[in-house]
């Protein structure tokens, strides 16, 4: 991790060498195969190619997998390389499966990727998943491109083990700023409210999510993870795929996001990641999390577009009935 000097207003997280020897100490390996119950509320800081075979079946609600995409990055020494889409693909088929295991008879995966693994994602899904949606989340970074569009989003297939799913719709609908307020033949409002913060509509969730934040160094909830995500969408398929005390396991948790939105929403978590650095990082986040139950951009029992939630609700909103306390 740097160790440079960061500037008195940057938020991103760091390890002070105190707190990498205290976390150290409470990262999780699995030796032998691991009892119902035993894994959950945990880090496991182990290659996940061995620890899956050692996870108890059924023992999941949700998977959410944000795998290495199918490009050449170096992961602080964790190399991943850039493969044909067949290669990606066979390499997507030697976890995916192991994921059906894991999950219970209603449960729901989640995985992540790229426009141009996208493909074989959902090859490898639709094998030994129903494949239920894609969505399609823009980042508000990227790259210009002198001969291409600018690639500024991503996709995320979500898939279930059957036809007997949870999916809680009303837990993540999103609040809208109103641009055209209309009325009825009375002049009272049409489908929107009217309130001290501005006009805003409550909409049903699409597969299309464009209020997300790629966190960035004024953030409380950044590290230095070069792919990581957002609290915010994490909650989102959380509320949506798992009920209150259900559980989520990340198999590629980086610092932990997965795991931190699943404790602030009152669920179980398990997540695996080979990096200690990054192991560690996820610990101080979860016990971050015990003074901050707050999901940026998620108050009042819904999701905000960007740049709308009024002040009052931007630190920590205590009274919501999904914040995890």
């Amino acid at each position: 991790m740097p160790t440079h000097t960061r500037a008195p207003r940057n938020r991103t997280l760091a390890l002070t060498p105190a707190e990498r020897k205290k976390y150290s100490s409470r990262l999780k390996r699995i030796t032998a195969p691991a009892a119902p119950g035993a894994i959950l509320d945990s880090v496991i800081c182990q290659d996940a190619f061995d620890v899956f075979p050692l996870l108890p079946g059924c023992e999941f609600d949700l998977v959410f997998a944000d795998p290495p995409y199918n490009m050449t990055k170096n992961f602080r020494g964790n190399k991943f390389a850039r493969r044909d889409l067949a290669s990606y693909e066979s390499w997507l088929e030697s976890w995916i499966p192991q994921m059906k295991r894991l999950l219970k008879p209603h449960g729901s995966i989640y995985v992540c990727g790229d426009w141009a693994s996208s493909p074989a994602i959902c090859s490898a899904l639709a094998r030994h998943f129903t494949i239920r949606n894609r969505i399609t989340w823009e980042r508000d970074k990227g790259r210009g491109a002198s001969r291409n569009w600018k690639n500024n989003s991503e996709d995320i297939w979500f898939a279930t083990v059957s036809g007997n799913y949870v999916f809680n719709v009303d837990a993540v609908k999103l609040k809208r700023r109103v641009l055209a307020p209309y009325t009825d033949t009375h002049g009272r409002p049409r489908d929107w409210q009217d309130s001290a913060g501005g006009r805003f509509r409550i909409t049903h969730p699409s597969n299309i999510w464009t209020d997300l934040t790629v966190p960035f160094w004024s953030m409380p909830e950044n590290t230095d993870h070069p792919t990581q995500k957002p609290e915010k969408l994490l909650g989102r398929i959380i509320l949506a795929s798992t009920d209150r005390g259900g559980s989520v396991f990340d198999p590629f948790c980086g610092t932990g996001a997965t795991c931190v939105a699943a404790k602030k929403l009152g669920r179980r978590y398990t997540g695996v990641e080979i990096d200690r650095e990054y192991c560690c990082l996820a610990l101080k986040r979860l016990d971050l999390a015990d003074s901050n139950p707050a999901i940026q951009g998620y108050a009042d029992g819904v999701f905000w577009e960007r740049n709308t939630l009024p002040r009052r609700n931007a630190s920590t909103k205590k009274d919501s009935p999904e914040n995890g306390k």
